[in-house]
């Protein structure tokens, strides 16, 4: 008697060979990015090369046992340059981050992190800080405070009969910032000059006063919400089906909505009130993202975070470094989201 084996399962070459590609991607990504960081480090006004970088690293070790680090160095490099870095970073991630899970969930591949008015808020609340300081703690803290009030304004106003349709959320976050918009020209209109400029360079976004602390906050917060992004990522694809789709497979958008949502929303409240209004980065980096691993967002989430800090960091970089005196953020992230916009439409 003679026995057949069952026959071997077909290996797909193509998904295989498709899966290598993206993990080549994704190395290549990272790598770029620390290459980046090393880079920007040695970058600004005051220049350096790559042998006090090294050494500089090297003596932060315990074991280090080579020449002493000049104080210049410690100061310019380790205090203020490496902390802003991380802290660029991080903030591009989390709007990146955001941005992927808004488009997942409202389905809309315009949605961004300030369309529930957290930029909106955000402004007021550092506006009201910097015109009345007697009254709030910090300027940080307070706009950290109004940019999540916009956006429980924004859910109240949108939640009917307990559920919140992700259209009305869209016009209640309109709405909101709306009125958020107009009370912040009316602070401009009543503060005195020096408050004004102040007030207006808050808003046009920047990591002036990055620090340590800034970027041991920050960076944490990015790698939390990346990673539970990433261990939920089938559940954004599912949501992005739609309701009906999402009930029948066992995804009650009543809660995993809300929980994406809520999460991208406090992320980006977090780093708005540290960075200021950094527009298009959210936007931004789920588009080339999903451009390079497709709509899958088990890829498409690290691999918008990687791009986000890319991108942040790359737009910081010339920030700081194109003139003397060092250019908002906010004019350098327009000045090339809007070609990638126009590209895309």
């Amino acid at each position: 008697m003679t026995f057949r084996t069952a026959p071997e399962k077909p290996v797909n070459v193509n998904y295989l060979n498709k899966k290598l590609k993206r993990l080549v991607l994704f190395a290549a990504l990272g790598i770029l990015l620390v290459l980046a960081a090393l880079f920007a480090s040695m970058l600004g006004t005051y220049k350096t090369g790559p042998k006090e970088i090294i050494r500089l690293f090297g003596s932060k070790l315990p074991f280090y046992s080579g020449p002493e680090v000049p104080r210049l160095h410690d100061v310019i490099i380790w205090k203020l340059r490496i902390p802003r870095i991380l802290l660029s970073m991080a903030a591009g991630s989390i709007f990146a981050l955001s941005g992927t899970a808004y488009q997942a969930c409202f389905r809309n591949p315009l949605a961004e992190p300030y369309i529930l008015g957290v930029s909106a808020g955000a402004a007021f609340g550092a506006a009201l800080g910097i015109v009345y300081p007697a009254l709030f703690v910090s300027v940080r803290l307070s706009a950290f405070a109004f940019a999540l009030l916009a956006v429980l304004l924004s859910w109240s106003l949108a939640s009917t009969r307990g559920s919140t349709p992700g259209a009305a959320l869209v016009i209640a976050g309109v709405v909101v910032s709306s009125v958020f918009s107009a009370l912040v020209s009316s602070l401009k209109y009543i503060a005195p000059d020096a408050q004004l400029r102040e007030i207006t360079f808050w808003m046009m976004g920047g990591f002036y006063y990055a620090g340590w602390q800034d970027a041991a906050l920050l960076f944490p917060l990015a790698l939390l919400l990346g990673i539970v992004f990433s261990f939920f990522a089938w559940k954004m694809n599912i949501l992005s089906m739609g309701d009906e789709e999402a009930r029948s497979l066992g995804v009650d958008p009543r809660f995993y909505r809300p929980f994406f949502i809520g999460a991208a929303t406090f992320a980006s409240a977090f780093t708005v009130s540290s960075s200021g209004i950094i527009p298009w980065v959210g936007l931004m980096a789920p588009h080339a993202a999903r451009m390079l691993f497709g709509s899958d967002n088990s890829q498409l989430v690290p691999g918008s975070a990687l791009l986000g800090a890319a991108f942040m960091l790359l737009c910081d970089t010339l920030a700081r470094s194109l003139t003397g005196s060092e250019i908002p953020i906010g004019i350098v992230t327009s000045i090339l989201g809007a070609p990638f916009l126009i590209y895309l439409l």
